[in-house]
């Protein structure tokens, strides 16, 4: 691998393990150590463990931060107490999507007793937030363009020194509390830092993850990384624990319709050009998105007048697409039409593949004009012919 990539701190343990290494985003990660299709039907039936880490990490923190993130998200961050997580979309001043974040709330006694990362601030509550992998340099400028000049509010980058592992599918409650304990299961959605365990491991842990299963997304200090994931590995192989790669955390999340930045939206100011759709088509706003989360229309934040205009309108809107027919898998790039033969072209692909839970099922993402639940529409899957397809509101399992 070109010696300019980057490695998490567990690279070689998915070497051991048998990892298929690729370059993604810059770094070296595993697209698959079985299979991909293995990979994705264990996290849905049993356990997966991804290495994540090439996400980002972020701290906010200061009098009223949760005011000040207000302003920038889509979500009502106000409303969000500590101990609790909420996923958000940050516009910019035109009102298009630069990238979207799961981000946690947390007290100050909570970051104290994590105990892994320099903490010398006094504000009572901080906000943990984990931007996409090649976001985290836009959106570090992005958020410390908006920083208060009298710098109540910091912000503090805690990606490189952070490894970040997501222990997801059903069996990975009973997995967590083998290896911390039933003190660390935290609920869906809520947060808190790694309370005492055996291990006498310190961090931050999270009921959240990309897959639509049951899991969990651990915080902890790169060092303790390589241990961790050999822990969570042998202690979870009785319950069908296998490591995953990239491949099937993505078929993973288009089976439940998660938006992939980069994909399915990009900024404009980072839009290359060299896309095979319509130029300046994946240059969308929240409401296009069709998410039924993380957009609160209640409180004033950046971008939010061309979300209004949006919703006054027939604007494309983003569905998910399962194949009716036989066909060429339908992929990103793709045209959807209303007919067979002819007819008006209603939108394009942005995600699609095959459903492993679905007996690899053609299935897809596309943003459509005049769309409704239950149409039937059709894929153009190959220069010579068109698949029938059902418009549906994800999750597709």
């Amino acid at each position: 691998m070109d010696g300019g990539l980057q490695r998490t701190a567990c690279f070689d343990e998915h070497v051991s393990c048998g990892g298929k290494i690729v370059d993604f985003h810059g770094f070296e990660l595993p697209i698959w150590y079985s299979s991909i299709k293995e990979e994705h039907l264990a996290t849905r039936s049993k356990a997966g463990l991804f290495d994540v880490s090439h996400m980002g990490f972020f701290r906010f923190s200061g009098p009223d931060v949760l005011q000040w993130l207000q302003g920038l998200a889509t979500q009502k961050v106000s409303g969000i107490t500590s101990g609790r997580c909420a996923y958000t979309h940050f516009l910019d001043e035109q009102g298009s999507i630069i990238d979207d974040m799961i981000f946690s709330v947390a007290d100050r006694q909570s970051v104290i007793k994590s105990q892994c990362w320099h903490w010398n601030n006094h504000s009572e509550t901080v906000i943990l937030g984990v931007p996409n992998a090649s976001m985290i340099g836009v959106m570090k400028e992005w958020f410390n363009k908006y920083l208060p000049e009298s710098g109540v509010i910091t912000l503090e980058d805690l990606s490189d020194s952070t490894s970040i592992f997501a222990l997801q599918g059903p069996a990975s409650e009973a997995i967590l509390s083998e290896v911390l304990g039933d003190n660390n299961v935290v609920a869906p959605f809520r947060a808190q830092a790694i309370e005492d365990n055996d291990m006498g491991l310190k961090g931050w842990i999270q009921g959240t993850g990309y897959t639509g299963e049951r899991g969990f997304e651990i915080f902890i200090l790169n060092e303790e990384a390589p241990r961790l994931w050999r822990t969570l590995l042998d202690k979870g192989a009785s319950h069908g624990l296998v490591p995953v790669g990239l491949g099937a955390r993505d078929t993973l999340r288009l089976e439940k319709g998660y938006l992939l930045s980069g994909q399915d939206f990009i900024w404009p100011q980072l839009d290359s050009g060299d896309s095979t759709l319509p130029e300046g088509f994946l240059d969308r706003d929240s409401w296009q998105t069709n998410v039924p989360f993380g957009l609160d229309m209640e409180h004033d934040f950046i971008g939010k007048h061309r979300v209004e205009e949006s919703m006054k309108t027939d604007t494309p809107r983003w569905w998910g697409l399962r194949y009716l027919g036989k066909g060429p898998l339908p992929r990103p790039g793709k045209a959807v039409f209303s007919d067979s033969e002819g007819g008006d072209e209603i939108g394009w692909m942005t995600s699609g593949g095959p459903s492993p839970s679905l007996g690899n099922c053609g299935i897809g993402m596309a943003y459509l004009e005049g769309a409704s639940e239950g149409d039937k529409v059709f894929v153009q899957a190959s220069p010579r012919g068109r698949v029938e397809a059902e418009i549906v509101r994800p999750p597709f399992i």
